[in-house]
């Protein structure tokens, strides 16, 4: 990494190019892992987001995935990490705010190209984006209940404002994974495009948005997304539940069940 992009060398777990003028890209680069975010990862998505801010070089930002997916979410090993050690479990949960938040402040837009499968921290960044872009056959997914944890993570705060509650309890309750086309017509996602089209698509947004005048842009972006900052409290809310989950028993079931990919069996009671 060499020039105006050695700023971004602390952040390993992704590959950042410069593809043209004023365009970004960060590309979630763990393939062989479909892309899923450990402990690197999960701090990169949450730290990156003001580097990219103050970057005179950058006008728009798009983020897609390396090889066959978008991202697969969390690694198990960080998973079964954040459920057993309070040190990670606070870090973890810093940096799960830290990616919401400091995304939705970024002032320069952010253009996703998701493909494969979408899930975690990955699908965070994925739906929290400006313009998000989805392939018909995409997966998305939000496993956080079925690994007996609440729906935190970016969840709370932006899927009901997108699809309204009723459909966003489904989903988030029952974990069923919605596809990009029915992602598109429920309005979770900006467009949906076939996956040869995908890549050329979200560069002709980002080409697009870099042409255009970077204050009013930001200006747009900002006060759009006072929607997602009245419902602060939620997704503060949504976190506290979700990490408070991963100190509790149910997590240990739900890690088992998704190693040996069965459903859990989950056997306590509300308190």
């Amino acid at each position: 990494m060499s020039g105006d992009l050695e700023r971004y060398s602390p952040f390993g777990s992704v590959r950042v190019e410069r593809t043209a003028d004023g365009v970004l890209e960060i590309v979630l680069s763990n393939p062989e892992r479909l892309n899923s975010v450990g402990h690197d990862g999960h701090r990169d998505l949450a730290d990156i987001w003001p580097v990219v801010d103050r970057d005179p070089h950058t006008r728009v930002v798009i983020v897609r995935g390396e090889g066959r997916a978008f991202s697969a979410g969390g690694d198990l090993d960080f998973v079964a990490d954040v459920a057993s050690d309070h040190t990670v479990r606070a870090r973890a949960l810093r940096e799960a705010r830290d990616i919401v938040y400091n995304l939705i402040n970024c002032s320069k837009p952010v253009v996703s190209a998701m493909h494969g499968v979408a899930v975690g921290a990955g699908l965070a960044v994925g739906l929290l984006a400006d313009v998000s872009i989805a392939t018909p056959d995409l997966r998305i997914i939000d496993g956080h209940t079925r690994l007996g944890v609440a729906a935190g993570d970016h969840a709370a705060i932006v899927w009901p404002l997108l699809i309204g509650p009723a459909k966003a309890k489904y989903y988030l309750m029952t974990c069923e994974p919605l596809s990009g086309a029915e992602a598109e017509r429920l309005g979770l996602v900006s467009l949906c495009v076939p996956e040869t089209e995908l890549l050329t698509k979200a560069r002709a947004v980002a080409a697009k948005l870099a042409a255009g005048s970077p204050s009013a842009i930001a200006y747009t972006k900002w006060t759009i997304n006072n929607w997602l900052r009245q419902a602060g409290p939620t997704f503060d809310a949504s976190l506290a539940y979700e990490f408070l989950g991963f100190a509790g028993p149910d997590v240990a079931e739900g890690l088992t069940a998704v190693r040996e990919k069965r459903e859990p069996r989950f056997t306590t009671e509300v308190p």
